[in-house]
């Protein structure tokens, strides 16, 4: 989410990974109207337009075809090495990312890697359970560039850039999503955009968490 803490850091989101979401199982009430998935739909983006005004994390999410393509921007004061570190801290993700129940580095070679992860996460009656297998390439303090090689979808891939302009370290990701089930045509782009800023917010707390320890 985007409410900021008495600390100045944003306040810990509920769910998410590094990852896309595998799979997803709508449950609507048995006596739901036909227009019951528009009005939670219109009410999750009217709240997250409402919540971004403030925020330092913006995330937006719309369709391209069968995909969701992702854009994320945060602006904090940061050490870059710092923010590098978290980032690539695959290892460590599920202790600080909710709702990711493992993360682990299966083989590295190099600036590249291979990143399997799993978790389950949600959103109102959306339930995403995660498996996937990422292979990571890294441009140190600059780039991580990510693609799946296994899990329930057809697509995914994503880059996490890191500039610094004096002490405003710009962190941004872009990703594209092609899931292998379907979406519904309104909430589906909400849902993965709710998700995916959980997860980036969750990178953002842990960055400004150590940057605090440095202090």
């Amino acid at each position: 989410m985007c409410i900021e803490a008495d600390d100045g850091r944003l306040a810990r989101p509920s769910a998410f990974a590094l990852a896309c979401p595998c799979d997803v199982s709508p449950h609507s009430p048995p006596d739901a109207k036909p227009g019951w998935w528009r009005w939670l739909a219109l009410l999750t983006l009217a709240l997250a337009s409402a919540c971004s005004a403030g925020a330092t994390v913006s995330v937006q999410a719309s369709r391209d075809g069968d995909a969701i393509v992702v854009q994320a921007t945060a602006n904090l004061r940061a050490d870059a090495h710092l923010a590098w570190e978290v980032v690539t801290a695959y290892d460590h993700y599920a202790d600080f990312v909710p709702g990711l129940q493992s993360s682990r580095v299966i083989m590295r070679s190099g600036n590249s890697a291979v990143v399997e992860q799993r978790g389950r996460v949600g959103f109102f009656l959306f339930h995403f359970p995660l498996e996937v297998r990422l292979v990571v390439t890294e441009t140190p303090f600059a780039r991580v560039k990510s693609y799946a090689v296994s899990g329930n979808f057809k697509q995914m891939t994503g880059t996490y850039e890191l500039n610094l302009d004096g002490p405003i370290l710009h962190l941004t990701y872009s990703g594209r999503i092609v899931p292998a089930f379907q979406l519904p045509p309104v909430i589906g782009p909400a849902a993965v955009r709710h998700a995916a800023e959980e997860q980036f917010t969750a990178l953002v707390n842990e960055i400004r968490r150590r940057e605090g320890l440095t202090r």
